[in-house]
């Protein structure tokens, strides 16, 4: 544990309500909270925009208040750039299985399982940024150079939504920005 950490990070914070919504509407009808239109996302400019977003994480990261909860059940801005690295990590993997193998079904992730596993609220801002711009890049990689054919091919949650590479693209842009929204970064 950092000795720098205020004493209520101690211990494990209060969970947080898993969030049982299907975001996968995002895709139809744009975001009334962030204002994310997947309509007006281009696919081929969804690497860049993953990569416009890692200066206002830093940013967000960088503020006095990172490590702090707004309400004991809200992540801190921390623990919000902990997942979004991880969504980063998370969605490569998933464009690359679709990319390399014929209409995959992807692993469960469990988000909140992963949070306690990683102790994201005893993370260190300045580690966190560096690892959330390592793993934007690797993920915003993946959609450089993509022919029309590969922004077809298909992938499916273990629920059965159907995805392609393109909706995948757009849906996985809309978490991280979403969060940056929910941060206010």
């Amino acid at each position: 544990m950092n000795e720098s950490r205020p004493p209520h990070l101690s211990r494990t914070p209060a969970l947080p309500e898993p969030d049982q919504k299907d975001w996968t509407w995002v895709l139809d009808t744009p975001c009334e909270g962030c204002g994310f239109d997947a309509a007006a996302v281009a696919r081929s400019g969804i690497g860049a925009a993953v990569i416009a977003t890692v200066p206002r994480w830093r940013s967000a990261l960088a503020r006095a208040d990172a490590v702090t909860r707004p309400a004991p059940q809200v992540w801190s801005t921390v623990e919000y750039g902990c997942h979004v690295r991880d969504v980063h990590a998370v969605f490569g993997v998933r464009i690359r299985l679709m990319l390399d193998q014929h209409n995959p079904v992807f692993d469960n992730w469990n988000q909140d399982e992963t949070a306690l596993a990683g102790r994201y609220w005893e993370a260190t801002p300045t580690v966190v940024t560096s690892e959330l711009s390592s793993s934007a890049g690797r993920a915003a990689a993946v959609f450089e150079g993509l022919n029309i054919a590969q922004w077809a091919r298909k992938g499916r949650r273990s629920n059965g939504s159907e995805f392609t590479v393109e909706s995948l693209g757009k849906y996985y842009l809309h978490d991280v920005l979403h969060h940056l929204y929910d941060v206010r970064g």
